[in-house]
């Protein structure tokens, strides 16, 4: 079985999102260059259906991410921007059109329930009864590879605070925000351990990698 693993980009004062966000602007302000660093990247541009794109360690790093992962958890806004019923959702069916990057199956945790949604060569499949049972449904699809836990913080931070994730992988990009969703509101200081194995950094950012010591 593989791990579960919570993967986030992160602002040096802590936030994953700049303030006010809107459909139009879903990182909130500023929140876009919390992603400069992935977005020129050839392993991410290609599964968005675009070419070209840098090659090298961040590259690197972003296609074995990719490589290893067999089913992906995330919360409703990070899968809508919205919350409450799914009839009154501007953005109900996702942010990412007809084909979505994922290519694997996504379970997106709500308060909603609704019938599973087939996009391209994704799945996204709607829990409504928590994190831990939505990692345990990506378990599953996931088979031998890992369960990514995408996002947003809530989401992250509910994982670890139920000692279900196993590694944590932070992209620190040297900006700062200045509000926002912030990492770790949600997680108590006493429950856990972060052991740091890889460390590397470019320009744009510097990727964090720990083992979660429960």
């Amino acid at each position: 079985m593989g791990k579960v693993v919570a993967e986030i980009s992160v602002s040096l004062d802590g936030h994953v999102a700049g303030p006010n966000p809107t459909l139009e602007n879903p990182l909130g302000e500023g929140g876009d260059q919390l992603h400069e660093w992935a977005v020129r990247l050839e392993s991410w541009r290609e599964p968005h259906g675009l070419s070209g794109g840098e090659t090298g360690p961040d590259d690197e790093l972003f296609a074995e991410s990719v490589r290893a992962t067999g089913a992906v958890v995330m919360g409703r806004r990070m899968f809508s921007g919205g919350e409450g019923p799914w009839e009154s959702d501007p953005n109900a069916d996702g942010w990412w059109g007809d084909e979505p990057p994922f290519h694997k199956p996504v379970f997106v945790v709500t308060h909603h329930a609704r019938e599973p949604l087939v996009r391209g060569g994704t799945t996204f499949t709607f829990v409504t009864d928590g994190v831990e049972s939505a990692i345990e449904e990506a378990r599953a699809a996931a088979a031998e590879k890992d369960v990514l836990v995408a996002g947003g913080a809530n989401a992250i931070d509910q994982g670890i605070e139920a000692g279900l994730v196993d590694e944590l992988q932070i992209h620190l990009a040297p900006v700062l925000l200045g509000g926002g969703a912030r990492l770790f509101d949600g997680v108590g200081r006493e429950l856990l351990r972060f052991e740091p194995t890889k460390v590397l950094d470019s320009p744009l950012v510097t990727h964090l990698r720990y083992r979660v010591v429960k």
